[in-house]
């Protein structure tokens, strides 16, 4: 992944955080492989620009980028999706740690390969700890390893494996079909308050969130949803398809 590629998710997520028109983003890389990491391109001109200037600030400026994507994609009030095929390694790990809903196909490579180049995880450390917990993060930083996607199952990074390219395709539509019949407005403040969890107080979460449920059954998602249920039809969010 390139700073022209991190630039463009950035635009991306910028340009749709406040469309409620837009309920999910899939990201899956092109060619069957999603991300194998820094682009050695980049790396290259870094180092051609540090060494005129003088100073490392370069390497800083474009590795905490990196990280300043992974913060809004975790943070998008959209519902994200990754589809998880060939090479999912460095900073495409970090990726995949950030998103709702992972997919992963069986054969998928995974790994953390920082360490056996001479660098660091530096920026996607975090979520990776987040994701999988620090005793599995560990391990993995540390020793290097690759693995495949049962493997990613098994830690936690995805959520679902596919055999084939049918079952990948299915375990897609068949997660877009969930997304669609979630209230919209429902499902961003879910999001929001799911992460509020790990870093806000008890109480006064839970103070917070009933005030927020009211306003949900208040609403006009809350009445519809209540409506449809008691009628036993699809809530007017949902598409039957």
């Amino acid at each position: 992944m390139n700073l022209n590629m991190v630039n463009a998710i950035q635009q991306v997520f910028t340009a749709i955080r406040n469309d409620l028109s837009i309920r999910a983003v899939i990201i899956r890389g092109e060619g069957g492989t999603f991300c194998a990491g820094g682009d050695i391109k980049d790396m290259a001109a870094l180092r051609v620009e540090s060494t005129n200037i003088g100073s490392l600030q370069p390497y800083t400026d474009f590795n905490r980028r990196f990280g300043a994507m992974l913060e809004q994609v975790e943070a998008a009030p959209q519902t994200v999706v990754v589809i998880l095929e060939g090479a999912v390694l460095g900073g495409g790990f970090g990726l995949a740690c950030v998103s709702d809903v992972a997919i992963s196909r069986d054969n998928a490579q995974f790994g953390l390969p920082e360490t056996g180049l001479g660098v660091i995880p530096a920026q996607i450390a975090p979520f990776v700890v987040k994701r999988i917990g620090l005793t599995q993060a560990r391990r993995l930083a540390l020793l290097g390893m690759r693995f495949e996607g049962h493997t990613a199952l098994s830690v936690g990074v995805v959520h679902q494996i596919a055999h084939n390219e049918i079952e990948l395709e299915q375990a897609l539509q068949e997660t877009i079909q969930h997304i669609k019949r979630a209230a919209p407005q429902a499902s961003r403040v879910t999001k929001a308050l799911l992460h509020r969890t790990l870093n806000e107080p008890l109480n006064e979460l839970l103070d917070d969130a009933a005030q927020q449920f009211a306003q949900a059954v208040g609403g006009a998602e809350g009445q519809e949803g209540t409506m449809a249920f008691i009628q036993k039809r699809l809530p007017n969010w949902a598409d039957g398809s």
